[in-house]
């Protein structure tokens, strides 16, 4: 079992429980002098306490400021609220998850949401304190194209444990291409939209478009659609002539049933090995707060028809991408509340069985990904 959080002192569970930490781009971590002076019975204010205690108490509540006790309002910097009830495999891969880090790399001026900082070191932190050793991040789309923010995350997190899936258009030369491959980059995500009127003629032009660019090289395509879109491609899917990796659930509908149009087409294709499918992003397909039940026999459909073309992603940092009303694209769009260590446990709900769970963390991706 892993526990990212030591037991803090009685006199500063209250506190903790309550405070939620700023990791902001220059903006420090609130002090605890107020409530330390409150607290007639803390250890950091009794005399009798030894330095070196004094230290182990600092360090315990430094950890659980820097991303084991609570989110930041308004930023995407993560903390790990529920503890993991099962022991995490080694070399776990978080196969789909995000960085941004506008302070370094700008948004596309054309662009539909704005996120507030979720820094590489962001990202590191949350995997140390979940035991995830391994990372695919996904260049978000208020970039673009330009996938330097995921290549430089990939850097600082090092060839040995990161990978990256880039946006590329119709113009992204060939020498981009070998450039983002000697960077990490194993993938390209296609987005099709999410509504139902996705033209099925363009929708295979940009498979095909997108499979001679990155011809060559070991990688795969991605995307992200609505399942009945899929369900109009089922023929396009099964011949590409390269691995496809269909994103949070295959853009299921968690409320209707297994027969739902394309699930069965989906389970078809994941049972003769032609796709990969990322159980992810569960906000996407169900609204069944606080635990997302209603998706978990989707979740056990998919990885009984094959188990060794699932991955698992935490989406994080959970970016709040919906259109909202007033909110225009250059405004900060705070991100979804997500408690990260109860969406990996979700995992062994769906998932119980020990060496399916490895299959899923660990060899999919390393085969996949080419750790």
């Amino acid at each position: 079992m892993h526990d990212p959080l030591p037991a803090p002192y009685p006199c500063a569970a209250p506190w903790l429980s309550a405070w939620r930490p700023s990791w902001h781009v220059g903006r420090s971590v609130r002090g605890i002098d107020p409530f330390m002076q409150r607290s007639r019975n803390c250890p950091m204010t009794n005399p009798s306490l030894s330095r070196r205690d004094i230290l182990k108490l600092g360090a315990s509540l430094a950890l659980a400021a820097t991303g084991s006790v609570a989110r930041a309002t308004g930023t995407g910097a993560p903390t790990v609220r529920t503890k993991l009830d099962f022991a995490v495999p080694a070399h776990a891969c978080d196969a789909h998850c995000h960085v941004f880090d506008p302070a370094r790399f700008s948004y596309a001026a054309k662009r539909t949401y704005s996120a507030p900082p979720a820094t590489a070191s962001d990202l590191r932190r949350l995997h140390s304190a979940l035991g995830i050793g391994r990372a695919v991040i996904v260049t978000p789309s208020p970039y673009g194209t330009d996938n330097r923010v995921t290549v430089d995350a990939i850097a600082q997190l090092g060839m040995d444990r990161a990978r990256g899936v880039a946006l590329i258009n119709g113009s992204t030369s060939r020498e981009e291409i070998e450039r983002l491959d000697t960077g990490g980059i194993r993938a390209v995500r296609v987005f099709l939209g999410l509504t139902a009127d996705v033209d099925p003629a363009e929708a295979v032009r940009r498979f095909a478009a997108t499979s001679r660019q990155i011809s060559g090289l070991r990688w795969h395509l991605q995307t992200y659609a609505r399942l009945p879109v899929l369900n109009a491609l089922k023929t396009q899917l099964a011949d590409l002539p390269v691995p496809l990796v269909l994103d949070h659930f295959a853009g299921l509908d968690a409320s209707a049933s297994l027969d739902q149009p394309g699930f069965p087409m989906v389970l078809d294709l994941l049972r003769s090995g032609r796709i990969y499918v990322k159980i992810s992003g569960p906000y996407y397909s169900s609204d069944d707060l606080p635990d997302y039940r209603n998706i978990a026999p989707f979740a056990r459909a998919l990885v009984a028809a094959n188990p060794e073309r699932i991955l698992w992603g935490s989406d994080w940092p959970h970016p709040g991408s919906a259109p909202v009303a007033g909110r225009k694209p250059t405004d900060v769009a705070p991100p979804r509340d997500i408690d990260d260590g109860g969406g990996l446990n979700r995992l062994a709900e769906w998932v119980p069985d020990a060496s399916t769970r490895k299959l899923i963390l660990v060899d999919n991706p390393q085969r996949l990904f080419g750790f």
